[in-house]
Parts: C-alpha cells; structure tokens; sequence
C-alpha cells in the first residue's frame, strides 16, 4: 500500500505537554519516518505510535528508542489504535476494515469483528470501555450514487457482536472515546452544528449534548485518567474532514467547564497529530505529534 510519507524537507516530531501546555517537551525527531497517533503505556515509560501499516514503541528513558512491534495475524494496520485497560493488549484497525485485539509487546493478533459483512459496517475503533467489555467505534456505510459515506458512532462486545448504534446521521461523527467512568461517550459529529463540534452522548444512545461552539473544525477529544482535563484539535474554520500539513490548535479544556477551552499549543499538523487517546496514565501530560517543513 502508498502509506501517507513526510514530504521533501518535513519532519516528524513528539512531543509531551502538561495540562497548561507550558514546557513542551520533544520526545524525538525522525525525517526518515511519518509516525503518528500516540498512546501512552500504562506504565508510563513508553508511547505507541504508527507508521507504513505497523507500530512501533518509542521508549522514553534517557535513551530514546524506537522498535517496531511485530504483531503477526493481520493486514496492514491503519492510525486507529487503543490500549486495553488490561494495560497487556491493544486493539487495533487494519486496512480490510476490521478490528483485531494483540498483545502490547508483539505477538499474534485476534481478529475481533467476524468479518467483511459485520454489523454492516466498516470498522474504525476509537475508544474501549474502562471495563474492557465494550468498544467504541466509528462505523462506515456506503450511500448508493454518493462518494460520501454514513459514519457513525457504534459500540460492540470487546469479544465480537453486541452492535449498538448510538447516531444516525444527519452528518458524519468520528473519534468516539468513553469517558474515564464509562458513563459518556465523547466525539466530534457534524449532527449538530454542520461542521465538526465535539460532542457527547451516553452509551444508550441517549442525551446528546453538543460541547464546542465556534468556527473551528474541531475533531478527536481525549479525556485524561483523571477526569478532570479534555483535549482536542482545532482545524482552521472551513477545513474538510481532518487533512495532514494545515496548521492547528491544540485546545485543553476542564470538563465541568467546556466553555474554558483555550489554544495551549499552535503546530504545522493534522492528520496523525492527535488522533487516538494519549494521556499519561497519571494524567500529567499528553503526547502528541507534529510535522514542519524546513
């Protein structure tokens, strides 16, 4: 496959920031590989990214250090990764639009979903249940004579079937992820404002609430461990679903307070930069990805 590649005199950087988004700290800078799509280990002392279709484990003790892991049973692997609260496993979404289950540090895979006709849908998982039993994911179904697919938020049994549809469109959801207690579901939806707003419903399906007001295209929020923060990307106002290389806003929001989202970090960015969930188990800061040109 044509994997996305860094461009002529662009790198890839990782970066770590507290809450405040004082202080960034670059973890680690290649031009030889796009990385992207943090998760940070429980165990706090490594982050798990993607490139060309596999992951890779990025050590962050004195010496950085970055290994592929080899994980066997599975096509080429997609930017849609997320940890097991097992802190043992990741699920992960592969390119023939299904969902496996893998050992963190290599090993073979589990194919989750049953296969290409499953729930009907094509499978881009963003979120687990913090009991492990539940997964939040967006489903894709092709609209006959459009080129724009239904995408909407579903969760299934962590072990296959159990599917739920939590929305119906009118526009198109992404980035689901439940929330620390398990008891919402938060995204970024065009249902409610006509661009991407991020958004919550409960995993019943019920109360949806729309969280974000402005211009901005805002996709992918991530709640920390603690429940205490959110972050998410800002793309310009007017920007198409969730490009690569515009510039963009990472925004920190307190939970109670969605009206106090404020710009903590401004980067050359987009696709990849902030894609899965990427706290640190202890919720003091949150990794994330960019990608200037010289």
């Amino acid at each position: 496959m044509d994997f996305p590649a860094l461009l002529s005199g662009q790198k890839c950087q990782i970066w770590t920031t507290g809450p405040a988004g004082g202080n960034p700290v670059k973890q680690y800078e290649t031009a030889e590989l796009l990385l992207s799509s943090p998760n940070w280990l429980s165990s706090g002392d490594a982050l798990i990214l993607n490139s060309g279709g596999v992951l890779w484990r990025l050590s962050l003790s004195a010496v950085r250090q970055l290994d592929r892991i080899k994980i066997t049973g599975v096509p080429e692997l997609n930017n849609d990764h997320v940890l097991d609260p097992d802190g043992e496993h990741i699920y992960v979404s592969a390119y023939d639009r299904q969902l496996y289950r893998a050992p963190v540090g290599g090993g073979a895979a589990t194919r989750i979903t049953a296969g290409p006709s499953a729930g009907g849908v094509l499978h881009f998982l963003h979120g687990v249940h913090p009991r492990g039993d539940r997964l939040a994911f967006i489903g894709l179904r092709p609209v006959p004579g459009s080129s724009r697919p239904e995408a909407d938020v579903f969760t299934m049994s962590a072990s296959g079937g159990g599917y739920r549809r939590l929305t119906a469109g009118p526009g198109p959801s992404d980035g689901c992820e439940y929330s620390p207690d398990g008891e919402w579901i938060y995204f970024n939806t065009e249902i409610c404002d006509g661009h991407a707003q991020i958004a919550r419903i409960r995993p019943d399906g019920s109360d949806l609430e729309q969280l974000t007001f402005d211009e901005c295209v805002n996709w992918f929020p991530h709640i920390s461990p603690d429940g205490r923060w959110a972050t998410y990307i800002a793309f310009p106002p007017g920007t198409q679903g969730h490009p690569p290389n515009v510039w963009v806003d990472l925004k920190i929001v307190e939970l109670d307070d969605w009206s106090s989202a404020a710009p903590v970090v401004h980067l050359f960015g987009g696709q990849g930069t902030l894609n899965t969930p990427s706290w640190a188990p202890d919720s003091s800061a949150f990794a994330y990805v960019s990608y200037p040109i010289d």
